[in-house]
């Protein structure tokens, strides 16, 4: 499958976000590949967007990451859990996409594990949950997706018509007027 190339991360963080639905998130763990259909996604923007890391006071590192090349990795922590995002913007923005859940296709026993769980449903249905399954920490912060021997990329999916339903983002404060969180309505592994 044709990983997405950097020209669909240089635009607006709510249109890329949209657009990851169905896309398939690919980790090579050495010989092992994990993957899963992106199911649910949030957008978020630079230093005007409230719930945003680029938000005036946030760690440095995350302010650089949103305002530099999009196709690059984005991870930090948040209670514990690393979160995992794209950065995706315009020419001269800031954005970034929060990877919030998946629906698991390849390597979902080394994912139970992972998470020492089998309940297949919340293996995944999380952006800690999915982080932990596939094993995507810190050390993945800056890698650029856009390359096909990337230990992390987004690949096409399959086509497949479905719905997609928006709303505010979760767990945040503040938050924009604009609804972005979007997810592929009735799908069974978006976070609950």
């Amino acid at each position: 499958m044709r990983v997405l190339s950097r020209g669909f991360y240089e635009r607006d963080a709510a249109v890329v976000a949209r657009e990851l639905l169905g896309k398939v998130l690919v980790r090579r763990i050495n010989s092992r590949v994990l993957s899963g259909r992106i199911v649910e996604v949030e957008a978020y923007y630079g230093r005007d967007d409230p719930a945003s890391r680029a938000y005036s006071g946030r760690p440095k590192f995350c302010v650089r990451l949103m305002y530099g090349r999009p196709g690059l990795t984005l991870i930090y922590m948040v209670h514990g859990n690393w979160l995992l995002n794209f950065v995706a913007h315009e020419e001269n923005g800031a954005g970034a996409v929060l990877v919030r859940a998946i629906e698991p296709l390849e390597g979902v026993e080394y994912m139970k594990r992972n998470r020492g769980t089998n309940d297949v449903f919340s293996l995944t249905s999380g952006p800690g949950k999915l982080t932990k399954a596939l094993v995507i920490t810190k050390e993945l912060n800056g890698v650029d997706i856009t390359r096909e021997e990337s230990s992390l990329t987004v690949v096409e999916g399959k086509k497949e018509k479905f719905r997609v339903l928006s709303s505010h983002r979760i767990g945040v404060k503040r938050d924009l007027e604009q609804e972005l969180r979007f997810f592929i309505e009735g799908n069974k592994f978006v976070s609950k």
